[in-house]
């Protein structure tokens, strides 16, 4: 028994606690690991952010392309949500192409144009860098898909048949001046002799790097 307590009394008298330094040493590797992990977890939330809204946009062209379907079998010729007709725009100046002559069709095909060429500008892919903030200039060819304020005021809020398509519940933006707005430009034509109009989808947070486009 004597040499059992000599033994523990010679362990305990040699087990020896952190000193002072060893504790900030320890301080200190922990704060720069937390340093330089912040910086990641940051770029995971905004890869995560940017991840779902090209998902939301994506869903919205999916539900864009199934209306025009619908109204392809129903109206006899597709448009998208919120076309009065295939050949009438949505944003782009609000013209349209309903005229039948050759004449009417070469006007048409020269305003489809314009509007396309101003799509590409605020897409980054024409003569400009593109809308890449939300307050940025653009072409306003753009209408709120959802409807509601948009912080970019040039923005036009039109929710109507997008809204049905949706059970009436808006997609949001994860990005804090998000908002996803579309625009069409319009086909034309008659008879067989015709184009289809083009649907535009964007994040307004980023237009350049958040789109998406349907052309049947």
């Amino acid at each position: 028994m004597k040499q059992t307590l000599t033994r523990i009394i010679r362990n305990v008298k040699s087990i020896k606690g952190n000193s002072l330094a060893e504790f900030a040493t320890t301080t200190a590797l922990m704060a720069t690991l937390a340093a330089t992990a912040a910086p990641k977890l940051s770029e995971m939330s905004e890869g995560t952010k940017a991840e779902k809204s090209r998902n939301e946009i994506d869903k919205i062209i999916k539900q864009g392309g199934q209306f025009y379907q619908d109204t392809a079998d129903t109206e006899g010729r597709g448009r998208f949500p919120n076309q009065t007709k295939f050949n009438v725009a949505v944003g782009g100046g609000d013209y349209n192409n309903a005229g039948g002559s050759s004449a009417d069709l070469a006007a048409a095909q020269t305003a489809s144009a314009a509007h396309t060429s101003d799509i590409m500008d605020d897409l980054g892919l024409g003569t400009t860098d593109g809308w890449q903030n939300y307050d940025d200039a653009h072409d306003n060819d753009w209408v709120s898909v959802f409807g509601g304020d948009v912080d970019a005021g040039t923005v036009r809020s039109e929710a109507g048949e997008w809204g049905g398509l949706f059970g009436d519940e808006e997609l949001g933006s994860t990005f804090q001046d998000g908002h996803y707005a579309y625009t069409v430009v319009a086909g034309g034509g008659t008879g067989s002799d015709v184009y289809p109009p083009v649907l535009y989808v964007v994040d307004i947070e980023n237009a350049v790097d958040f789109n998406n486009v349907l052309e049947p």
